[in-house]
């Protein structure tokens, strides 16, 4: 099982990538700007690592949530956030419901 640094670094990790596709201009799946989605995510992100320290897995329900709403506005072409995403799955099994 990972540890919670794991956790940490998978979260970093996605926030990174969540930064950097907003400074370069990122644009959604209908073709407009991507950043609203992107600060949401960024705040999500945020808000999800920290209850995930604190709890020590990752809440099923939150990434499914999450994830399903990204394939819904990031283009077919650029899938290096969900993949940032897929880190946080990996680093630790989510919660059984």
């Amino acid at each position: 099982m990972a540890g919670d640094s794991d956790l940490y670094e998978a979260f970093d990790s996605a926030l990174t990538v969540t930064r950097r596709e907003r400074a370069a201009g990122m644009t959604s799946l209908d073709g407009s700007s991507a950043a609203g989605y992107l600060d949401q995510l960024e705040r999500e992100l945020l808000a999800e690592r920290e209850r995930a320290l604190e709890r020590g897995t990752v809440d099923k329900d939150w990434f499914q949530k999450t994830l399903r709403w990204l394939v819904e506005w990031v283009p077919e072409t650029n899938l290096t956030l969900i993949a940032a995403l897929g880190q946080i799955a990996r680093a630790r099994p989510s919660k059984p419901a």
